[in-house]
């Protein structure tokens, strides 16, 4: 989960760069880093960390999606003109 923002802003690049084979990214996302077991006693959660996969923090998919749209703006403009 760690290497979500390089391998997104590497595809990101790749459309800048022009490529057009690549339509849509997921990101594994939530409030906190992580993920943990579900367990025998869910009062042991930590509040905003997933029991599925391992995500990203918010910070951290704010910091992804904002840097997304400042390379992307200008050529996904061009694609509605």
């Amino acid at each position: 989960h760690k290497r979500q923002p390089v391998v997104f802003k590497e595809v990101v690049e790749q459309r800048v760069g022009g490529n057009r084979g690549v339509i849509g990214l997921m990101l594994e996302s939530h409030l906190q880093e992580g993920n943990q077991t579900l367990g025998r006693d869910p009062s042991m959660l930590k509040y905003g960390v997933s029991i599925t996969d391992a995500c990203i923090d918010w910070d951290t998919t704010v910091e992804t999606f904002t840097r997304m749209n400042e390379k992307l703006a200008s050529v996904l403009a061009k694609r509605i003109a």
